[in-house]
């Protein structure tokens, strides 16, 4: 038989955001029992008491705290050096039978220019490259028989290193995100390694980016 308590830490799993904003105290447990008051009936098909509905919200906020979310804070709080690079390009290429040898051609002409930012990711159809502006003639020449499906210019990116625990706590990337996510920062791209990750912003967009995740190490 289903629980009030059971039903609401159901729900509530769902609502990822409601659960964050639970752990950090920022939602009124009455207001919140009063809005999903008529999903709870709904979910238990009989009525339910708004006061017993705000008791469980306090019990999840608090669960939600202790298990998750201060786990989390324990790692972002030894995040690593932050990196910023400007003035980046990010090219997407369909998959073609001479798309690597065409990457291993740049590499070759790059690898002695230390001023030079290249990341690659590969994907079932595509493949994306990230390269500072400064070879940007050099990229256009060398991938000039290849199918360019997109081509952003005007890029940041900021480069993270996580504690090497991360990999043994769920939510990190997710908790991260959101935080950008909340001040309307939108990520074009994500790439990442075991023990840090890269995202990639426009540029008007970077400095919000920078702060959010520089603030998360005093949380």
């Amino acid at each position: 038989m289903k629980t009030i308590a059971s039903t609401v830490t159901e729900y509530i799993k769902t609502k990822p955001y409601l659960a964050s904003a639970l752990a950090d105290g920022i939602i009124n447990l009455t207001s919140l029992a009063r809005n999903i008051h008529g999903d709870i009936e709904s979910l238990m098909r009989k009525s339910v008491n708004q006061g017993a509905i705000i008791m469980s919200l306090k019990r999840v906020s608090d669960d939600t705290s202790f298990t998750l979310t201060k786990k989390i804070i324990n790692v972002l709080k030894n995040l690593g050096d932050i990196t910023v690079r400007s003035s980046l390009i990010d090219y997407g290429f369909l998959l073609s039978e001479t798309l690597l040898i065409t990457q291993a051609n740049l590499l070759k002409k790059i690898e002695d220019k230390k001023d030079v930012f290249y990341t690659s990711s590969r994907g079932v159809a595509e493949s994306n490259i990230v390269v500072s502006k400064n070879i940007v003639s050099l990229v256009d020449g060398l991938f000039k028989n290849e199918v360019c499906h997109t081509k952003r210019e005007n890029l940041s990116s900021i480069t993270i290193k996580l504690p090497s625990n991360n990999i043994n706590i769920p939510g990190i990337y997710y908790f991260i995100f959101q935080r950008l996510s909340w001040e309307g920062v939108n990520i074009i791209e994500v790439i990442s390694t075991s023990n840090e990750f890269t995202i990639l912003v426009d540029e008007d967009q970077v400095d919000i980016a920078f702060k959010v995740i520089k603030n998360l190490k005093g949380l």
